[in-house]
């Protein structure tokens, strides 16, 4: 099971996927199933320049150690090209430890590297999410758990297209 697969034409192209204060994990019903029967992966790479990062996000124990997965038959270039990054994740599957060791992977420390992929930053979320009255945490310093407090918060699955 992969969760994304992203690519991109130019390595200028701002496009990109950002996971960020979300909770990455199965049905109950299906959780048996899926720990036995399958690995659970973050993404794999569609093409050149992939870029897809996590943030802020619980990942659950299906997620293979190894977080990502190569698709096969592509040029051995695509593992080179790519962005893949974490950034202070949490949870069962959020060991980077048996992470693959891709020239593109990263784990990230540094929260402005981190920032470069928030709402603000990546989609510019303080031009026009206000306009559309969506509510929305524009960086990754958030302001108590959305679950507790009722609040809806975009930012969870960002692609952003030109």
């Amino acid at each position: 099971m992969v969760i994304t697969a992203q690519g991109r034409t130019d390595p200028n192209q701002p496009t990109g996927i950002s996971i960020i204060n979300c909770t990455i994990t199965a049905a109950l019903y299906l959780v048996p199933v899926i720990i036995s029967q399958f690995k659970g992966y973050l993404g794999r790479p569609w093409m050149l320049y992939s870029r897809t990062v996590y943030m802020k996000t619980l990942l659950d124990v299906y997620i293979d150690s190894a977080g990502w997965l190569e698709m096969k038959g592509y040029d051995p270039l695509v593992l080179s090209t790519l962005y893949y990054g974490e950034y202070e994740n949490y949870g069962p599957g959020c060991s980077t430890q048996g992470r693959v060791r891709w020239p593109g992977f990263k784990v990230i420390t540094d929260i402005d590297e981190a920032e470069q992929f928030s709402v603000d930053d990546f989609i510019g979320g303080q031009t026009w999410l206000p306009g559309i009255k969506v509510p929305f945490a524009g960086g990754l310093d958030f302001k108590g758990d959305s679950k507790e407090n009722g609040d809806q918060i975009i930012g969870c699955i960002i692609h952003r297209d030109p």
